[in-house]
């Protein structure tokens, strides 16, 4: 069992389902929906998600891609956090993000766009770049600036669940406790301490995201898909990020580069688990998934 401090309202708050950008935009999840991914990094584990170092052009025409094959959202990240990924610095950070997230801007000036990182600066500059949320792998772990400056903004945030950090998680994925015990008191924890530098008031437009593959074992992660509902009792709606990863292809004895199927298979049973935005690599399969599981 959870402690006493989980009759809070932190655990029975109720998620609205639709975001507010605070530059006015707004994401609609009362039917889950579609992030696409924009990797603008040179070693995210999926290669042919890269486009660190390509030609604005190609980043732009990705995006109109995604967008027509039924993408809600796009997510921007120019920081790797694959397993053992290089740690950069935030100006390297801030170099690869706010030139694609400002060319993104001009082109799709109505795309609600998200922008991937852990860090409060480089958060804030995304923001005044017009970033319509901050999805943050670390939690506010990573950054004690991080949940006072999301709460100063008003800006969506999702909040991911990890150990450690993108270059030690890997040696993380040891849990004392059940899993999912341990998850709902870890966003329990964090949710109070954004609701605190939110002046006492809980932000109510969060995301919560278990953080699949970050300090996880495949067991982990499968276990974890299953008991998605189990997550329910916080309130919150869930983002799930799936595409491509090692849960998928390992166990099949495949790459991410041949992952699309199975990462089909188990975005149906993150959707039947509650799950109200994928993040993914293949809008077009992804959103198919969504209108066949949720019906129209």
């Amino acid at each position: 069992m959870l402690p006493a401090a989980t009759s809070s309202p932190l655990l029975t708050y109720s998620f609205t389902h639709v975001l507010k950008s605070p530059h006015g935009r707004l994401l609609d999840l009362r039917r889950p929906q579609v992030m696409g991914i924009l990797n603008v990094t040179p070693d995210s584990f999926y290669p042919g998600s890269r486009l660190g170092g390509s030609p604005a052009a190609d980043l732009l025409r990705r995006a109109e891609a995604m967008l027509a094959a039924g993408a809600a959202a796009l997510d921007v990240g120019g920081y790797s956090s694959r397993p053992g990924a290089d740690d950069i610095s935030p100006a390297e950070e801030q170099a690869r993000l706010l030139p694609a997230l400002e060319a993104l801007r001009r082109e799709f000036p109505q795309a609600f766009i998200s922008a991937d990182t852990f860090r409060a600066s480089v958060a804030a500059a995304a923001v005044a770049a017009g970033a319509d949320l901050i999805n943050d792998i670390g939690g506010g772990t990573l950054d004690a600036d991080m949940l006072p400056t999301v709460a100063r903004l008003r800006v969506p945030y999702c909040l991911m669940h990890i150990k450690g950090n993108p270059q030690t998680m890997r040696a993380l994925s040891q849990y004392d406790d059940d899993l999912v015990l341990t998850l709902l008191r870890f966003f329990r924890d964090q949710l109070a301490k954004l609701r605190q530098a939110n002046g006492g008031q809980p932000l109510p437009d969060v995301l919560l995201d278990p953080g699949f593959g970050f300090a996880k074992t495949p067991i982990h992660n499968h276990a974890l898909l299953r008991r998605l509902p189990e997550l329910a009792p916080l309130g919150y709606g869930l983002l799930v990020g799936l595409s491509r990863k090692a849960m998928v292809y390992k166990p099949l004895g495949l790459g991410p580069e041949t992952a699309l199927n199975g990462t089909t298979a188990l975005h149906v049973l993150a959707l039947q688990g509650g799950a109200r935005l994928l993040r993914v690599h293949d809008v077009a399969e992804a959103r198919q998934t969504v209108e066949l599981v949720t019906g129209w």
